[in-house]
């Protein structure tokens, strides 16, 4: 049950019944209380009549014990109350009463009289109701209770309060009992049909609450939306009461045709026009504020799906009882906006579906999830054409089976023939981005013409809302699809050494940023790892990281010494512009020579994990400045590795927050990074997790950390050969022994092959230093052929006639990769080829 409700509901009394002609016209008008409680004495609902009666806001009445929130003392005594009922209770103690219901003293409704005092308000007359409930909801009695003093002070000319006492009769005691019974449910807070059924069929059956002014005068309690009355009726009428407190004639009614003023019964008459204005004036001001009320509960989150659940809770079960909601395609998939009118093809996906039947009832018929297109003939068709609201009072069995003819297999006509349906469209912009049919019960009153405007007023509201969760949705879409294609998707392997990477954005606002990681391959079974951070956030701040990070993969395969590197980084910076400064950290690992070599450009320094003895280290490097700032020298330094030491690069969103100084960060970074892990994965959960704890990052984070496996001695071969072109041959013969001792000789003839045409090839372009021959097997069988010229070979056209030119050719189709590099003293030529599976 859904206490959210918070009304105030008056009492209007009705005429007297018939039998009783001498009995009371009227009793006024008077706040009425409304509180639930619970199996265990405590309070679940508390309207807002109640705080004023009792004094206690919801907040705190909500939960506490019953028997504390009614301080009632110093009950009437019985010896003043001329009409003793047995329904009448005189306790000196309301709240105790009340919770000797909920122990099984109370079997039946009870109503009573007392004193109520409040601080700092004078004691007030107070009337009650209490009614014991049962079935299977966890509420098990509902109080209704009225300040008595209120009657004289709205209607002097009422009764002697004094004489008013609360009691029960049956409906069927009084004409007009089923409008009475369709008033009721409203003082109820808001739920499902199901449980106000329950509840309102076990008051009808107990009897309804009244006003006793003797034993054969009794006036039932009709409840009411409580609007209050216009200011100048009321002092209009307060003025004709006062006057007739007063002795003297009542003011004047309406002038009749002759200009002479009316009877008493033209002024009847335009108060009932008055009481038929307020009861209008009652039910616009009830749907503004059931539309404040929702624009409150949806819009809480830019999540779509959530958005779309507000939305659909939102209207059940006070305005409806089915809520279906159907978008289009391009907003389910948060494409761009919508373009054009839908029409028959559009299809329509169902992403919600809320209603008070009983639980599975609808889902295998209508499924949430599915999607479909709605014929021209149908309600839903007008509407997402037209984008005006659709009424259908009442779906007849014609309508029903037109509806259901589209859902093949499934009848959906049960769930839907002689219910009210309006059908609202979600726009914004003026263009439909969904619909959402609203169905009540048979036994709920049909859809009006003010059900169909508060509808579109809804469905206006939430189309907005949900137009703000599509266009974020959209946004946070191409943020990620933008960092995903500059972000690049390492190999967890490469030669030599085992990588994992992490990137977190800085916000879930802002998911664009200018960190970034990166590997790259570079010549000689080396790997170039880097971590860059390019101050600022957003797209600019993205779209410069791409620029440099471009640059770094293009001169890294150039093969450029780090400090080289760096400074054309610089270089480059300065052409774009001085708008945007960025750190680097690049180092290249050679897992053959065992070490790698650093260089820093005002980035935070790496942290290296010995093997060994497990201990982790800050990299004392050169710190340098900053890409872009130019005119700084950078420097490199080579740092010895052994097998299964670890490489932890980040940026500075993983160490630094803000009141902290960043040695605490790093500290932390060096402990977690130290931590045995599994895998390279775990390890860097490990990192995130520590720095994470912390609390209060608000940079993005760019975390690469990279295993030093090395390569072994034994998987590595070396020749020098002379500058003799009978030297092919006898490279060709030590490659085939190489390989057979590997275990390779299925790549032999290949191998020999390729190496015979690079070393023939580097021999006739040597000038004096012989020719260096390596064999590396790793992840690949990687061979390397190294001379002293300058000059890097090109792939040629040979034509039929030319006896050379051909040899790259052969390389470039036999080989898995291949290609060239400078070096300090010539130039090396390089192929891979992949390695046979086991």
């Amino acid at each position: 049950m859904d206490h959210g409700t918070d009304r105030d509901t008056p009492l209007s009394s009705t005429a007297a019944p018939a039998a009783s002609p001498a009995g009371p016209t009227g009793a006024g008008r008077i706040p009425l209380a409304v509180v639930v409680v619970d199996r265990d004495g405590l309070v679940t609902h508390w309207s807002r009549g109640a705080r004023r009666l009792f004094g206690t806001d919801k907040e705190e009445a909500i939960g506490r014990p019953v028997a504390d929130l009614l301080p009632v003392s110093g009950a009437f005594p019985e010896s003043e109350d001329p009409y003793p009922y047995a329904s009448y209770d005189s306790s000196d103690d309301l709240g105790a009463d009340l919770e000797a219901s909920l122990d099984g003293h109370l079997s039946y409704p009870a109503a009573g009289r007392a004193r109520l005092t409040v601080p700092g308000r004078d004691r007030t007359d107070v009337l009650w109701w209490a009614y014991p409930l049962v079935g299977p909801g966890s509420e098990r009695l509902l109080v209704l209770a009225a300040d008595a003093g209120a009657l004289a002070r709205e209607d002097p000319a009422a009764l002697a309060v004094e004489r008013i006492a609360p009691g029960f009769a049956l409906h069927t005691d009084f004409p007009g009992a089923d409008q009475l019974a369709r008033r009721l449910p409203e003082i109820l807070p808001s739920m499902s049909v199901g449980e106000s059924a329950r509840i309102v069929a076990q008051v009808l059956e107990l009897g309804y609450p009244v006003l006793e002014f003797s034993q054969n005068d009794r006036v039932p309690v009709t409840p009411d939306w409580g609007v209050p009355r216009r200011d100048e009726r009321r002092a209009r009428r307060e003025r004709a009461a006062r006057a007739a407190a007063a002795g003297r004639p009542l003011p004047p009614g309406p002038l009749d045709g002759a200009g002479r003023p009316g009877d008493r019964t033209h002024r009847q008459a335009a108060e009932d026009a008055e009481d038929a204005e307020d009861l209008e004036y009652a039910a616009v001001r009830e749907r503004l504020e059931f539309l404040n009320e929702i624009s409150g509960r949806i819009g809480t989150s830019l999540d779509l799906a959530q958005t779309i659940g507000e939305v659909s809770r939102a209207v059940v079960p006070r305005f409806t009882d089915v809520a279906g909601t159907y978008l289009r395609e391009q907003v389910v998939a948060g494409e761009g906006f919508p373009e054009g009118v839908p029409d028959t093809t559009t299809m329509w996906h169902r992403v919600a579906l809320e209603h008070t039947d009983e639980p599975g009832r609808w889902d295998d018929v209508v499924p949430v999830g599915e999607a479909m297109p709605f014929p021209a003939h149908t309600p839903f068709f007008q509407c997402m054409t037209t984008g005006e609201p659709v009424l259908v009072p009442r779906i007849t069995e014609e309508m029903g089976h037109a509806i259901a003819s589209q859902f093949e297999k499934r009848d959906i006509r049960p769930l839907i023939t002689g219910r009210s349906m309006l059908v609202v469209p979600l726009k914004a912009r003026n263009v439909v981005l969904g619909f959402m049919i609203l169905l009540r019960h048979p036994e709920r009153p049909v859809f009006n013409d003010m059900d169909r405007v508060t509808g579109a007023e809804l469905a206006a509201r939430a189309g907005l809302v949900l137009d703000n969760a599509r266009m974020y949705t959209y946004q946070e879409n191409v943020a990620e699809t933008l960092q995903d294609s500059m972000l690049p998707h390492i190999p967890a392997h490469m030669t030599g050494c085992d990588i994992a990477t992490r990137y977190l954005p800085g916000t879930l606002l802002g998911r664009v940023g200018g960190d970034w990681f990166d590997a790259v391959k570079l010549p000689g079974a080396r790997t170039a790892l880097v971590v860059g951070d390019v101050m600022g956030h957003g797209l600019n701040s993205a779209a410069m990281m791409g620029q440099l990070r471009t640059a770094v993969q293009t001169m890294a395969a150039l093969d450029l010494p780090p400090s080289q590197l760096l400074r054309n980084l610089d270089d480059l910076a300065q052409r774009l512009g001085d708008t945007y400064l960025a750190t680097c950290l690049y180092a290249v690992y050679d897992p053959v020579a065992g070490d790698l070599h650093l260089a820093n450009a005002g980035h935070i320094p790496p942290v290296l994990v010995r093997a060994a003895d497990g201990r982790s280290e800050l990299l004392d490097l050169p710190t340098g400045a900053p890409i872009g700032v130019g005119g700084v020298p950078f420097e490199a330094v080579r740092v010895p590795v052994r097998p299964g030491d670890r490489l932890v690069m980040c940026t500075d969103g993983l160490v630094e927050m803000r009141g902290e100084d960043i040695g605490v960060g790093l500290a932390t970074l060096c402990e977690s990074a130290a931590h045995p892990a599994a895998s390279m994965d775990a390890a860097c959960d490990t990192v995130i997790r520590a720095l994470g704890a912390r609390g209060g990052r608000k940079d993005d984070v760019a975390l690469l950390m990279a295993r030093l496996n090395g390569v072994a001695a034994g998987q590595v071969a070396r020749w020098r050969l002379a500058l003799d072109a009978a030297e092919a041959g006898r490279a060709r013969a030590a490659v085939r022994e190489q390989l057979h001792t590997w275990g390779l000789s299925a790549l032999a003839p290949t191998a020999e092959l390729l190496v015979g045409e690079l070393v023939t090839n580097a021999v006739r372009h040597s000038r004096a230093r012989p020719v260096e021959l390596r064999l590396v097997c790793g992840d690949t069988l990687l061979c390397e052929v190294e001379d002293d010229s300058h000059d890097l070979p090109t792939l040629l056209n040979a034509g039929p006639a030319d006896e050379s030119g051909r040899g790259l050719h052969v390389v470039g189709t036999l080989a898995r990769e291949w290609g060239t590099s400078r070096t300090a003293t010539g130039k090396t030529v390089w192929c891979e080829l992949t390695l046979p599976r086991g």
